[in-house]
């Protein structure tokens, strides 16, 4: 059963979620560096801890010495008590499902894949309810400390309802996915587009800790795009905010499977490649892969479905730079695998469509496996410990 509003942390206030999430994404640290960056004073911070501690989510470490003459008494430490509470986090993709358990850090506990035969919304749900069975019975603590659920999916997914109004991975539009899988499994499932959740753990434990404004592109079956402003994740009034992948950049480019045509998705994705690959090779059966291969090999009709894509990207990288004027873009995703081939056309297109200052914008090539993905959904099902009014 979920648990109940007493037994979880009480962070339901502004300054309570300034507090757990300093020390969550710095810890451990001192009051006076909480202090610091909240803008709290010491006094707040420690009346504002005090709940959370008393609730097991914090601990006061051992008193640390201050070397300096006059500094005053020791330090205590703040620090996430890691082990008080359990989130499972799942990424969906077309062919399995990725579980994770993380722990109050999001730091993951134990990992399983679990293959996707059957793609309905009814296939979907028993095996990933399967999957939450299997994470639950590795211990005894994940099962009695575990409440929450978090499930990363591509697509149009409003994460206050709960609906993924459009996936191409479920076949289905406007799925009560979040209910269906709270049944299912007996956890509070939060969802959320699977970009955004990867977003979330690097904002927190990634390239954005520092960063107060970072953009993260993911390059593979699909062309995703996920925003961070002023230290806050970019949903817009419909949830849709950041989907880089349907900017149209080519006036008569393909149709794309949302409706629309010309979209960087139907230029730059992995289905997108190997499609122009294979009408320039006249290989109807040419994997990527194959496509890579030849590609390095010198094969050039293969290679320029690579540079075509690296243009495509390159064009959507500098419309989120001229457009929001993040310090970085982090640039992640499957595709990375043929980045090589990517590159010198992502970079020239990137430079040649940045305005002004917007070109010395960083881009941060970041490889994550699937289970970093998992994590992100974790981290959002972390979120819950947080009220709507508090962050």
């Amino acid at each position: 059963m979920p648990p109940t509003p007493e037994s979880r942390a009480p962070i339901t206030t502004p300054a309570a979620a300034a507090v757990f999430t300093t020390v969550l994404t710095r810890g451990p640290v001192s009051r006076v560096e909480i202090a610091r960056r909240t803008g709290l004073s010491s006094a707040a911070v420690t009346r504002t801890a005090r709940p959370i501690i008393e609730a097991g989510y914090l601990e006061e470490l051992e008193a640390e010495e201050r070397n300096a003459p006059g500094a005053g008494r020791p330090a205590s430490p703040l620090s996430i008590r890691a082990d008080r509470e359990f989130f499972i986090g799942v990424k969906i993709t077309g062919e399995d499902l990725i579980g994770v358990v993380c722990d109050l850090r999001a730091e993951t506990r134990a990992s399983r894949h679990h293959v996707l035969t059957d793609r309905t919304v009814d296939g979907v749900v028993a095996a990933l309810a399967e999957l939450v069975e299997a994470l639950l019975s590795e211990s005894d603590a994940y099962r009695e400390r575990t409440h929450c659920l978090g499930v990363a999916v591509s697509g149009d997914v409003d994460r206050a309802s709960g609906v993924v109004r459009y996936s191409p991975l479920l076949g289905r539009r406007d799925v009560p996915l979040a209910r269906l899988l709270t049944e299912a499994t007996g956890l509070v499932t939060t969802l959320e587009n699977d970009v955004k959740s990867l977003t979330v753990a690097e904002q927190w434990f990634g390239e954005g800790v520092e960063a107060s404004s970072f953009a993260l592109v993911t390059v593979g079956a699909g062309i995703g795009c996920a925003l961070v402003l002023n230290g806050g994740l970019v949903a817009g009034e419909y949830n849709v905010a950041g989907e880089l992948g349907h900017l149209r950049v080519a006036a008569s480019g393909p149709v794309c499977h949302c409706g629309g045509s010309g979209c960087i998705e139907t230029l730059a994705s992995t289905e997108a490649i190997v499609a122009h690959a294979r009408r320039a090779s006249g290989d109807p059966e040419l994997s990527m892969t194959q496509a890579v291969e030849r590609a390095r090999a010198g094969d050039e009709a293969v290679r320029h479905a690579f540079d075509r894509a690296g243009h495509a990207i390159g064009l959507g990288l500098a419309a989120v730079a001229n457009l929001v004027g993040p310090g970085r873009i982090v640039v992640s995703g499957a595709g990375l695998a043929a980045y090589d081939l990517l590159e010198p056309q992502i970079r020239e297109s990137f430079a040649e469509q940045a305005f002004g200052a917007a070109a010395r914008c960083v881009l941060v090539i970041r490889p994550l496996p699937f289970e970093e993905w998992a994590r992100g959904a974790a981290a959002v099902a972390l979120q819950t410990l947080f009220t709507a009014e508090s962050i």
